[in-house]
C-alpha cells in the first residue's frame, strides 16, 4: 500500500514528537532522582547523627554533628537553587516545543495551499493538454526533443558499457605491478624522464612483459569512457535546450489561458515553506542545547550541586563515622540495630537510585541520537521535495515497522533513508495525449512542465544536471553523499546536509515541482 509525501512527513512528524515527549520524561525523572539522591544522603545524616547520640561522648557528638550538619545545610541550599534553576531550563524547552508544533502547523497549512493551486492548475492544464498538442509548432518541437532524448540516454547508456569494460577489462593491467610501474613512469611517452641505467633497467623491463603492445590497449580503455562521457553531456545539454523550449511553449499556454496567478500564488506558498523549514531548523538547533542544558542539570550537572553532594557523601565517609557505623555492627542492642539497618537501606536506596540514573542518562543520549538522525532524515526529505503532494511512496511500512526499526536502532539512519529513497516515486506517468521518450534516471521523470502527466515531453533527467529557466525540477537525491543520476544505484551511505548551529539553515536549491506531471 502506497503513501503520499505531505502524509509520510507527517508520520515522521508524529515520531519527532514522541522521541521529544520521551526526552522531557525522563529529563523530569533524572530530576526526580536527583532530588530523591539528595533526601536519601541527608536521611542518612540523621540517622547518623541518631546512633552517635548513643554511642559518643557529648564532646566528640557535637564536633561530629557540627560536620555533619554543615555540609547537610550548604547541600540544602545548592538543591534548592538548582531545583530552581532547572525550572527555567524546562519552561525554555517547553516554550521552544511549542514554537517548533506551532511552526509544524503553519507548514502543513502552507503545503495545503500549495497542493490546492497545484490542483486548479492541472485541472486547466488537462483542459488545454489536447488543444496545444494538436499545434504543428508544439508537436514538431516535442517530436525533436523526444529524438534528442533518445540520443541522449543512448549516448549515456554506451558511456556506462565502456567505463564498466574499463573497470573490468582494465583490471589485469592494474594488478601487474611491473606494467604499472612502467605505465606510471609514462615509459614510451614524452614524460618519460630516467638516468640512462634506469632506461636501460625499463627497457629490460618492458620488453620483458610485452609492455609496448599492451600499453596502446590499456591507454584506449581508458581514454574511450571519457571522450564518450563528454560526448554524452553535450547530448544531454541539447536534449536539456530542447526540453526548455517545450517549456517555455507550455508556461505560454498556461499563461493565456489564465495559469499565471496560479502559479504565482504556488511559488508563494513554496517561499513560505521554505522560510518555515529555516525557521524550523534554527529553532530545532535551539531546541538541542535546551535539551543539553537540561539534561546535564538533570544528571546533577551543576558543579555547585555536585561539590555540595560530594561534600555531604565525604561528611558521611569519614574513618571516624565508619568507625562508628562498624562499632555498632558488633553490638547487639534493639536501638543500634535498628538504627544500623535504615544506614543500610538508605545507601541500598542511594546505588539503587544512582545505578536507574546510569540508565537514565543513556536512554536520554540514545534518544538526542536518534533524534538528530531523524532531524536529518527530515531535511533530506524536504530538500528532495518528497512532501510534494505529487510525490507517492510504493511502502507504507516506512512509516510503520521500518519506522520503528530505526527508532528502536534496528537500521541505521543512513539505511532507513536509503529505504526511503527507494521506494519513492512521482505520481505523473507517460504522456496520455502524446509520446514522449524517458531517459533513464532511477525512476525521476520531468515534471516542471505544466501539463498533465509530464505533457508530451516526458524525459527524465539526471540529477542536478542543468538548470531550467529559473523554474525548479523535482530533485533527485543530491547532496549530502546521497548522490543518483546517470547510472546510478540506490545510495546506502553518505552523511547527510542537514545544517548545524552557526549555519544558515537554508535549502540550498530550489522549490516544490510548479508545473505539471500532475
Amino acid at each position: 500500500m502506497s503513501i503520499r509525501g505531505p502524509e509520510a512527513l507527517a508520520s515522521l512528524d508524529e515520531a519527532m514528537r514522541d522521541i521529544r515527549r520521551e526526552e522531557e520524561d525522563i529529563a523530569k525523572r533524572l530530576a526526580r532522582s536527583s532530588e530523591k539522591l539528595g533526601k536519601i544522603r541527608e536521611n542518612e545524616a540523621e540517622l547518623f547523627r541518631q546512633l552517635a547520640q548513643l554511642r559518643l561522648d557529648p564532646t566528640i557528638q557535637a564536633e561530629l554533628d557540627g560536620r555533619i550538619s554543615t555540609a547537610e545545610a550548604k547541600a540544602r541550599d545548592m538543591l534548592k537553587a538548582h531545583a530552581k534553576e532547572l525550572s527555567t531550563a524546562e519552561k525554555a524547552v517547553g516554550d521552544v516545543d511549542a514554537a517548533l508544533a506551532r511552526l509544524t502547523a503553519e507548514r502543513t497549512e502552507a503545503l495545503k495551499s500549495f497542493e490546492g493551486h497545484q490542483g486548479e492548475l492541472k485541472a486547466l492544464a488537462t483542459r488545454l493538454g489536447p488543444t496545444i498538442a494538436r499545434e504543428p509548432g508544439f508537436a514538431g518541437k516535442r517530436q525533436a526533443a523526444s529524438e534528442m532524448a533518445e540520443i541522449a540516454a543512448q549516448s549515456m547508456r554506451k558511456t556506462e558499457q565502456a567505463e564498466a569494460d574499463r573497470e573490468q577489462k582494465g583490471k589485469p593491467y592494474r594488478d601487474d605491478a611491473l606494467f604499472m610501474y612502467l605505465w606510471e613512469a609514462g615509459y614510451g611517452t614524452a614524460s618519460y624522464r630516467a638516468n640512462n641505467f634506469i632506461r636501460f633497467l625499463d627497457s629490460k623491463v618492458a620488453d620483458l612483459i610485452g609492455f609496448a603492445k599492451a600499453r596502446p590497449n590499456f591507454a584506449m580503455l581508458n581514454e574511450i569512457p571519457l571522450r564518450l562521457r563528454e560526448h554524452a553531456e553535450r547530448q544531454i545539454e541539447n536534449a536539456a535546450l530542447a526540453e526548455e523550449e517545450l517549456d517555455t511553449l507550455e508556461t505560454e499556454a498556461i499563461d493565456n489561458a489564465g495559469g499565471k496567478p496560479m502559479r504565482e500564488a504556488m511559488a508563494t506558498a513554496q517561499a513560505r515553506i521554505d522560510a518555515l523549514d529555516a525557521e524550523i531548523v534554527a529553532t530545532e538547533d535551539r531546541r538541542d542545547e535546551a535539551t543539553r542544558t537540561v539534561g546535564q542539570l538533570s544528571q546533577g550537572g551543576n558543579p555547585a550541586v555536585e561539590g555540595a553532594l560530594g561534600e555531604l557523601a565525604a561528611a558521611l565517609g569519614r574513618e571516624d563515622i565508619q568507625t562508628l557505623l562498624a562499632e555498632a555492627r558488633l553490638t547487639r542492642t534493639g536501638q543500634d540495630d535498628t538504627i544500623v539497618a535504615q544506614i543500610d537501606d538508605a545507601r541500598a536506596r542511594s546505588k539503587e537510585e544512582a545505578g536507574e540514573t546510569r540508565e537514565l542518562n543513556e536512554r536520554l543520549k540514545t534518544l538526542a541520537a536518534r533524534r538528530r538522525e531523524l532531524e536529518d532524515i527530515q531535511w533530506e526529505f524536504k530538500k528532495q521535495r518528497f512532501d510534494d503532494p505529487r510525490s507517492t511512496f510504493r511502502d507504507d511500512k516506512l512509516v510503520g515497522d521500518v519506522l520503528n526499526d530505526f527508532l528502536r536502532g534496528g537500521i541505521s539512519a543512513a539505511s532507513y533513508w536509503d529505504q526511503w529513497r527507494r521506494s519513492q516515486n512521482w505520481s505523473a506517468g507517460t504522456s496520455d495525449w502524446g509520446g514522449g521518450v524517458g531517459l533513464p534516471n532511477n525512476g525521476r521523470q520531468r515534471s516542471n512542465s505544466p501539463w498533465p502527466n509530464g505533457g508530451g515531453s516526458t524525459m527524465n533527467w539526471p540529477d542536478n544536471s542543468f538548470g531550467g529557466g529559473g523554474k525548479s525540477k523535482p530533485r533527485g537525491p543530491s547532496g549530502g553523499g546521497f548522490g543518483g543520476g546517470w547510472g546510478g544505484g540506490s545510495s546506502s551511505g553518505g552523511g547527510f546536509s542537514r545544517p548545524r548551529t552557526g549555519s544558515t539553515g537554508t535549502r540550498k536549491h530550489g522549490g516544490f515541482k510548479t508545473g505539471g506531471g500532475f
